[in-house]
């Protein structure tokens, strides 16, 4: 298996630099972190929310999460240009944002366990060195330490903040499985 039978949302990226970018950032990742390909789809979204939420591993799974925040970025970024004929918005770029913005994870978490990278830096800011050894361009590395509200770094593109809506909005939607009131995550 390779990794486009995981992410063939990757086959939809245009530039073939950031393709292959991506695919490498997250074979790589599953190669260090002693994954093969076929078990990533099988890898929890995030361990300790899962554990606050009291969700078993496998309701809530990292393949399924970046391919929700894929389709709701690329949704939002393609609504916003059908709106606008002024806009401009990388639509290969909100597609690779959001294909790598969680690929640390594989480093932060252990199964179920955090790793010393996810104690220490955490996925955004390990992302950043993931995506770069990918030789995927800064706009990405952006998109990846910009997603999450566990760095101060704010969205700096319009692509980041799109990515970075698309995640809290797939977030809510697994912590909406185990809650009533999304005000009680």
């Amino acid at each position: 298996m390779d990794i486009e039978a995981v992410f063939p949302e990757i086959e939809t990226i245009e530039d073939d630099t950031l393709r292959t970018g991506v695919a490498s950032a997250w074979t790589s990742a599953a190669g260090v972190n002693g994954l093969d390909i076929e078990e990533l789809p099988e890898v929890p979204w995030l361990p300790p929310a899962q554990d606050d939420l009291d969700m078993d591993a496998d309701d809530a799974l990292l393949v399924d999460h970046v391919q929700d925040v894929t389709s709701c970025a690329l949704g939002l970024a393609e609504s916003l240009l059908a709106r606008n004929d002024d806009l401009e918005i990388d639509i290969d770029t909100v597609i690779a944002g959001a294909l790598v913005h969680d690929v640390s994870k594989l480093y932060e978490f252990d199964g179920m366990e955090r790793t010393d990278v996810g104690r220490l830096l955490g996925h955004p800011y390990y992302g950043v060195s993931v995506v770069s050894r990918a030789n995927l361009p800064v706009d990405i590395a952006h998109i990846v330490l910009s997603h999450s509200s566990r760095t101060n770094v704010e969205p700096a593109t319009l692509e980041a903040e799109i990515v970075r809506r698309a995640d809290e909005v797939a977030a809510a939607s697994l912590r909406s499985t185990a809650v009533e009131d999304l005000r009680d995550a």
